[in-house]
């Protein structure tokens, strides 16, 4: 018989007895790992087509094409993908909001919000309102910046309308509303280009905010607005001096001037310079350390731009504060945020050049270097005994010299026998300071991360 001239059958194959029969919505098919989706699962129960197995190819590809059973199947599941992504999305009365969108301010006005997704989303605003008195007082509004408002009503979770000449002066009351209800599409083209947001920023702040991250402005729009606190831009190994190191300081300044004097400003010795013990730092470590006569490192300036040259704004520059689900937040007070990212397009920007990363390292803060990683005992090792508690000895008596010879040399450097020393190779991969890059590609996101890395101040040798 030849496959081309059977005809096609909506009924399920007849499958063998089984005690437990999988039920309306199961997962009938066996590999969790390689599972594709289902349209059908999507319409109503009452149109949704009969499929033998979900997830599973029925047929290999055939040179001269499937039979018409198997063709039928496929146009089917092709059908059911269309109807599913055509279908009008719904949304309980009971749980929508609602907002009027304001043009002249680039703002949305939540008139009805409900639901915990406003506690991440919108700012308190004053506004003058004019009551039917005809008089004009300050009321406090909920209102949305374009990206917020545009998440909002293409999740489907505001109904908003724009304002008209009719409505100017805005309600509160949703009955009286005299604007035009805007649909997802028109709000696409009248809220993307406002405060300064692209197409590209709105995609990743979408991205983020579906993922649960809580993402705000960088450069808040106004003064009313949610402001992280600064950041603390001091470097984390940075000691102030005693009075002690500032004593002994200025004597060895004071010092070598006087040998540079008699010696004419030579220094047959440089970069080597005779410490306070002559030989008691004269090691390899010392020796390597005061060949580094080069600059090296982040603090070293760069190489000023020709005055010719037009200044031109990077679009690199940050422009979303990101908090992690977890991250507690309250509008009142944002707290400093987990990342900082800058969103391009791929297609208008080229990569980043020296300058303008460091443009953004400076004004990022310093991160602590990465905790070592835990020391785990194999699987069927004894663990170490605990080691007995024993008395320690008195303290030898102190002589007068050991009392004067602290105040003579320097402080011993504080113990870490608490915490072990990370790992420098970790240390340099992971940089000192961290910019977080959103390229958007034609609707793809992805996310680079750059690092400034600081050789100069691990010793590899």
């Amino acid at each position: 018989m030849d496959d081309s001239l059977e005809q096609p059958d909506a009924k399920p194959p007849a499958m063998a007895p089984d005690n437990n029969p999988p039920e309306d919505g199961e997962e009938a098919s066996e590999d969790e790992g390689d599972v594709v989706l289902d349209w059908t699962k999507l319409l109503p129960s009452t149109a949704r087509p009969v499929i033998p197995r979900r997830g599973e190819k029925e047929f290999e590809p055939q040179p001269g094409g499937g039979s018409g059973l198997q063709l039928h199947v496929l146009d089917r599941s092709r059908n059911a993908m269309f109807d599913a992504l055509k279908a009008t999305r719904t949304i309980s009365s009971k749980a929508v909001s609602y907002a009027i969108w304001y043009p002249r301010l680039a703002r949305a006005h939540a008139t009805v919000s409900r639901g915990v997704i406003f506690s991440s989303i919108g700012h308190s605003v004053p506004r003058p309102v004019v009551t039917a008195d005809g008089v004009e007082k300050t009321h406090k509004r909920l209102e949305l910046l374009p990206e917020e408002a545009l998440y909002l009503i293409e999740r489907g979770s505001v109904f908003c309308w724009k304002e008209t000449d009719l409505n100017l002066a805005g309600v509160d009351d949703l009955e009286e509303v005299l604007g035009s209800p805007m649909s997802a599409q028109q709000a696409f083209s009248e809220m993307i280009g406002t405060e300064d947001l692209t197409l590209e920023r709105y995609q990743v702040y979408a991205y983020l905010k579906r993922l649960g991250y809580v993402v705000t402005r960088a450069s808040p729009p106004n003064s009313l607005y949610p402001r992280a606190p600064p950041f603390d831009l001091s470097p984390l190994n940075q000691r102030t001096a005693s009075v002690l190191g500032r004593i002994r300081t200025l004597f060895s300044s004071c010092f070598s001037r006087v040998i540079r004097l008699f010696t004419g400003g030579l220094n047959w010795w440089k970069p080597f310079r005779p410490s306070r013990w002559l030989i008691r730092d004269k090691n390899y470590s010392a020796v390597f350390r005061a060949l580094r006569f080069i600059p090296a490192g982040h603090s070293v300036p760069l190489l000023p731009t020709t005055a010719d040259s037009p200044v031109k704004q990077s679009p690199y520059r940050i422009f979303y504060n990101v908090y992690k689900p977890v991250t507690p937040f309250r509008k009142s007070e944002p707290g400093l945020p987990d990342y900082q990212i800058v969103v391009v397009n791929a297609r208008t920007t080229p990569m980043p050049s020296l300058r303008e990363l460091t443009d953004l390292f400076d004004i990022s803060p310093e991160m602590p270097p990465p905790l070592p990683r835990q020391r785990r005992t194999p699987q069927g090792t004894p663990l170490p005994l605990k080691p007995q508690k024993t008395v320690p000895p008195p303290p030898p008596p102190v002589s007068f010299i050991h009392r004067i010879l602290p105040w003579l040399r320097p402080p011993p450097p504080e113990s870490t026998t608490a915490s072990r020393r990370p790992h420098p190779f970790m240390a340099i991969k992971a940089g000192k300071k961290t910019v977080i890059v959103a390229v958007v590609d034609a609707g793809s996101t992805g996310f680079f991360r750059f690092g400034q890395g600081a050789f100069e101040e691990w010793a590899l040798f």
